[in-house]
């Protein structure tokens, strides 16, 4: 059985076919779904989803979306950790420094929501993007119990490690199939068993031979096929190390 780590199935995109699309995952071997929240106004679609058997949910700010961000959101998001205590993660939050205008904003969003969930000792999901160093740097500084994931790594074997050593773990996707993505296949044949989890990120983050389509949480299969090339493992070795993982960093039970 594999999990889909981090993908979107709040989203718009799904509406018209979602009961679908998770019927082709679980064809797949996909059978368990974690999906993060990414603005307030979403967080209500996202626990719907989360009244599913096979759906586990995070609840979080995203970077991408500042501009649908408001003040109280994240005072507001204290108190949904609180109300549904059957989130198993803060997120998705993190920095995207492709947008520089709104990265002091994004700073504050993220340590308020890093402080959150070391104040309720829950992982984190990070979405991080040219940003591993610094976001690093800002881990290391507060010491989090509960780790958590960094969300799409596009890093180096380096910068791998170093969130390993601080109780992290690194999501697989999407990125791991294209061939020019030398600096990241290195860092994937360079984890340990129990370093990484595989996700989809869909819609967004479509796989090799796939641009321009909608992504699906099916395609965690190829993912995983993808990374037992890279590591020199069978794909049942990869599916069983990903799935424990995951279930270890989320809390997840059986089933």
């Amino acid at each position: 059985m594999l999990i889909d780590a981090h993908c979107h199935l709040d989203f718009p995109d799904f509406a018209a076919d979602r009961e679908a699309v998770i019927e082709r995952a679980r064809a797949a071997g996909v059978a368990r779904f974690v999906v993060p929240a990414t603005t307030r106004a979403r967080w209500g679609e996202v626990l719907a989803l989360g009244r599913r058997d096979d759906v586990d949910i995070c609840l979080g700010l995203h970077p991408y979306f500042m501009d649908e961000h408001a003040a109280g959101d994240v005072e507001a998001l204290g108190q949904a950790l609180d109300d549904y205590p059957g989130a198993v993660a803060v997120g998705e939050c993190g920095i995207d420094a492709r947008f520089e205008e709104t990265l002091d904003a994004q700073w504050r969003l993220f340590d308020a929501q890093l402080r959150l969930a070391r104040s309720r000792r829950l992982p984190v999901v990070i979405h991080c993007v040219r940003a591993n160093d610094q976001v690093a740097k800002r881990l290391r500084q507060l010491d989090l119990p509960a780790g958590g994931l960094i969300h799409a790594f596009a890093g180096s074997p380096q910068q791998a490690r170093k969130f390993l050593d601080l109780g992290f773990r690194v999501g697989l996707g999407g990125a791991v199939t294209f061939d020019r993505a030398r600096r990241l296949r290195r860092a994937v044949e360079s984890l340990p068993d129990d370093g990484y989890v595989l996700e989809s990120d869909s819609p967004d983050m479509p796989l090799a031979g796939h641009r321009g389509e909608r992504n699906e949480p099916a395609r965690v299969a190829e993912v995983c096929r993808s990374v037992a090339r890279l590591r020199g493992q069978n794909e049942e070795r990869v599916a069983a190390d990903s799935t424990a993982t995951a279930r270890r960093l989320f809390g997840l039970g059986g089933g």
